[in-house]
């Protein structure tokens, strides 16, 4: 099914899937008992929507039966029960995933066994048994390799049976899953790996894994570790309550990873049968792939063993059309971490990536002073520190940062005033030069009507100023062997908000250019609140914080009021920051970020916004989103591009991207934004 033709408030209209794990109680030896508990929490996972929901290791038997297992009562029961799940998911539309032993060629595999809508897909026997510690599975067990057939009879139904097994649901073409158990993970190769290459998204770990000191935090770094290695989802479950005591103890634990980072997790010890759900991203994990040439090099290099695979494909209804919101957190600002701990790192790391750059060129070119302007905002404060911080570091008075403020007809007191003090506090050699009397000049020069009286504020008189102070700081660098820092950051490059060949734009290095605004906002109040320049300095920086974000070139009807406010042109820079990352990090369709935007932004939930932060706390709806959307997509693809092609050196600081024509970002001047504006006409105006 085209995504077309879906419902665009339904998740899987978006390329995402809901998947769950469960952790049933258990008897050991008591297959019906246990076959019940499975079925009651496929049922849950069916009724939230989910296409697919994983179960324990050896879940219908129990792992902890030892010799048992080689009773043929047991094993008799064990397919009974099975029987009875396979008859209760005719009428569930998930695909369910549990695990038995089964009896093949005179020997008993440990298996996971895929059943949806009444049939056994596939049968997967176990590839790797532990024999060590307390583990003594080869004992009843054979290995997947010992098996020679790639059928089975199970139940009735002659079904395809092996370790290269791939499931594919029809209706998804980028679900395809991967069964692997316990121990296959531990290994050095696991199986999974080979079955990423061969095109699995959602590899699928049915476990038993006893609970001892430690163990819990080994597998998040395991599966996390195997959800980023393979680019995948990741869902690993474990056996619990009920399982026997006699010298080992179970936690539970479930845990649902996409490409490294944790979706789910389930609570541990406990005495119910529970379940956990997380609706992964399938598109976001095929673009990585993509995108990750190597990704594809590894497949080549490994032919023999993806070629070993079996595809086996079946349908499932997916629930495309009904209105199904996404359960999953979307951060309202994806280039900030919400955690403050977490937070606090970041802004620590980027600083220190500027610092460090800002370092390298000085020294590389020779050069000990630099040259900035100063305009009382937010990204020349933040480029003034990152300046003072790499002086620091060099053993170099911050009397060689040569700052300068030059105000001009829109120059409000209130921003006058912050440059002032930020430069007095910094320590930095502080200038101020009053560019009226040239931007007249030029004015007149040209024959600008504003030179004679007349009030024509007009791009022309708003770039004159602009390029004014660009022209005095090129010239200061010059007269004292110094660079310009640009201060231009990523925001405004993706909506061109920037003057062609100005301050904004152009300068010998800017170290500002792949740290969008929002980043920036919390860099200057990190800088603040970790006292690191003082009371007094701390004080400047909580005033710069709360200023307008204004170029201040048009003058004000009202003396003192900033009526010129940028986000009042090119929409906030909190939804075009968020905007800006899915499109640029991931490449996402206009109508999956606008999806994304709604489940971020449509409620007051403050957990959703950096901790120990003062954040507006606005709220947007699907119109609001269109609208800045479409403003977002014209400049970003049709209007900027040729000023993002010659933008000086600067330093890349997140994997969110940049937008350096010599590295992430390599894009022709004169595109037109058509196919991705007609992609925006499938966003509804209203929910």
């Amino acid at each position: 099914m085209s995504t077309m033709s879906r419902n665009f408030f339904n998740l899987y209209s978006h390329d995402f899937a809901r998947v769950a794990v469960g952790v049933p109680v258990c008897r050991v030896a008591d297959p019906a008992f246990n076959a019940a508990q499975t079925i009651a929490l496929a049922q849950q996972a069916a009724a939230r929507g989910a296409v697919l929901v994983a179960f324990p290791e050896l879940g219908i038997s129990a792992y902890t039966c030892d010799d048992l297992f080689h009773q043929r009562a047991l094993l008799d029961a064990c397919e009974d029960a099975l029987n009875d799940i396979v008859e209760a998911s005719k009428k569930l539309n998930v695909a369910m995933i549990v695990g038995a032993p089964v009896r093949a060629e005179h020997k008993l595999f440990n298996c996971a066994i895929v059943i949806a809508n009444g049939v056994i897909r596939g049968v997967v026997p176990k590839s790797y048994l532990p024999n060590y510690g307390e583990f003594y599975e080869a004992r009843q067990f054979s290995p997947a390799d010992a098996a020679t057939t790639r059928t089975l009879s199970l139940c009735g139904q002659d079904v395809p049976f092996g370790a290269s097994l791939l499931f594919q649901i029809k209706d998804l073409p980028l679900f395809r899953f991967h069964v692997e158990i316990c121990e296959d993970v531990w290994v050095p190769i696991p199986p999974s790996s080979f079955a990423a290459l061969a095109g699995a998204t959602v590899l699928v770990n049915l476990s038993a894994s006893n609970i001892v000191v430690g163990k819990s935090a080994y597998r998040h770094q395991l599966v996390g570790q195997q959800s980023a290695r393979c680019v995948a989802a990741y869902l690993y479950t474990s056996a619990g309550n009920g399982e026997s005591s006699t010298d080992l103890a179970w936690d539970g634990q479930g845990l649902i990873y996409e490409n490294g980072e944790m979706l789910a997790e389930s609570e541990r010890f406990s005495s119910e049968s529970h379940i956990i759900f997380a609706d992964v991203d399938l598109e976001r994990l095929s673009r990585e792939r993509m995108r990750q040439t190597t990704f594809g090099r590894s497949t080549h290099r490994h032919a023999d063993e993806v070629a070993q695979f079996n595809v086996i494909e079946f349908p499932l209804a997916v629930p495309a059309q009904a209105k199904l919101p996404l359960e999953r957190r979307v951060a309202r600002f994806p280039y900030v971490p919400a955690d403050a701990a977490r937070r606090d790192e970041r802004c620590n790391e980027v600083y220190n990536i500027q610092v460090q750059a800002l370092l390298q060129r000085l020294q590389s070119s020779g050069i000990s002073k630099v040259v900035i302007g100063i305009s009382g905002g937010l990204d020349s404060t933040h480029a003034l520190l990152v300046c003072a911080k790499a002086m620091d570091r060099l053993g170099l008075p911050r009397a060689n940062i040569l700052a300068y403020t030059m105000p001009g007809f829109a120059t409000s007191d209130r921003t006058l005033a912050q440059a002032r003090e930020l430069m007095h506090v910094i320590g930095c050699t502080a200038g101020e030069i009053d560019i009226r009397p040239s931007c007249v000049q030029m004015l007149t020069d040209i024959g600008h009507p504003h030179s004679t009286g007349a009030e024509q504020y007009d791009i022309t008189y708003e770039n004159v100023q602009a390029g004014e102070r660009t022209s005095h700081l090129f010239r200061l660098a010059n007269f004292n062997n110094a660079i310009v820092i640009g201060t231009g950051d990523l925001s405004e490059l993706a909506l061109g908000w920037c003057t062609y060949g100005v301050g904004d734009h152009m300068s010998h290095y800017n170290v500002n250019a792949s740290v969008p605004k929002t980043l920036i906002t919390h860099l200057v109040r990190w800088v603040a609140e970790s006292g690191q320049i003082g009371d007094t300095g701390t004080d400047v920086l909580e005033n710069i914080l709360s200023t307008d974000i204004s170029p201040e070139l048009i003058p004000g009807k009202t003396s003192g009021v900033v009526e010129q406010k940028t986000e009042s042109v090119i929409g906030p820079y909190e939804l075009q920051d968020f905007n800006l990352y899915y499109t640029l990090r991931f490449g996402f369709a206009p109508s999956k970020v606008a999806f994304l935007a709604l489940a971020a932004w449509r409620d007051r939930d403050a957990g959703a916004w950096p901790e120990g932060t003062k954040v507006t706390r606005n709220q947007y709806d699907l119109a609001a989103i269109r609208k800045n959307l479409r403003i977002f997509l014209d400049r970003f693809f049709r209007t900027s591009q040729f000023k993002r092609s010659c933008v000086p050196n600067a330093p890349k600081v997140g994997s969110g991207g940049s937008l350096s024509p010599r590295g992430d970002w390599r894009a022709p001047s004169d595109s037109q934004a058509t196919v991705w504006l007609k992609d925006l006409e499938r966003v509804p105006a209203t929910e």
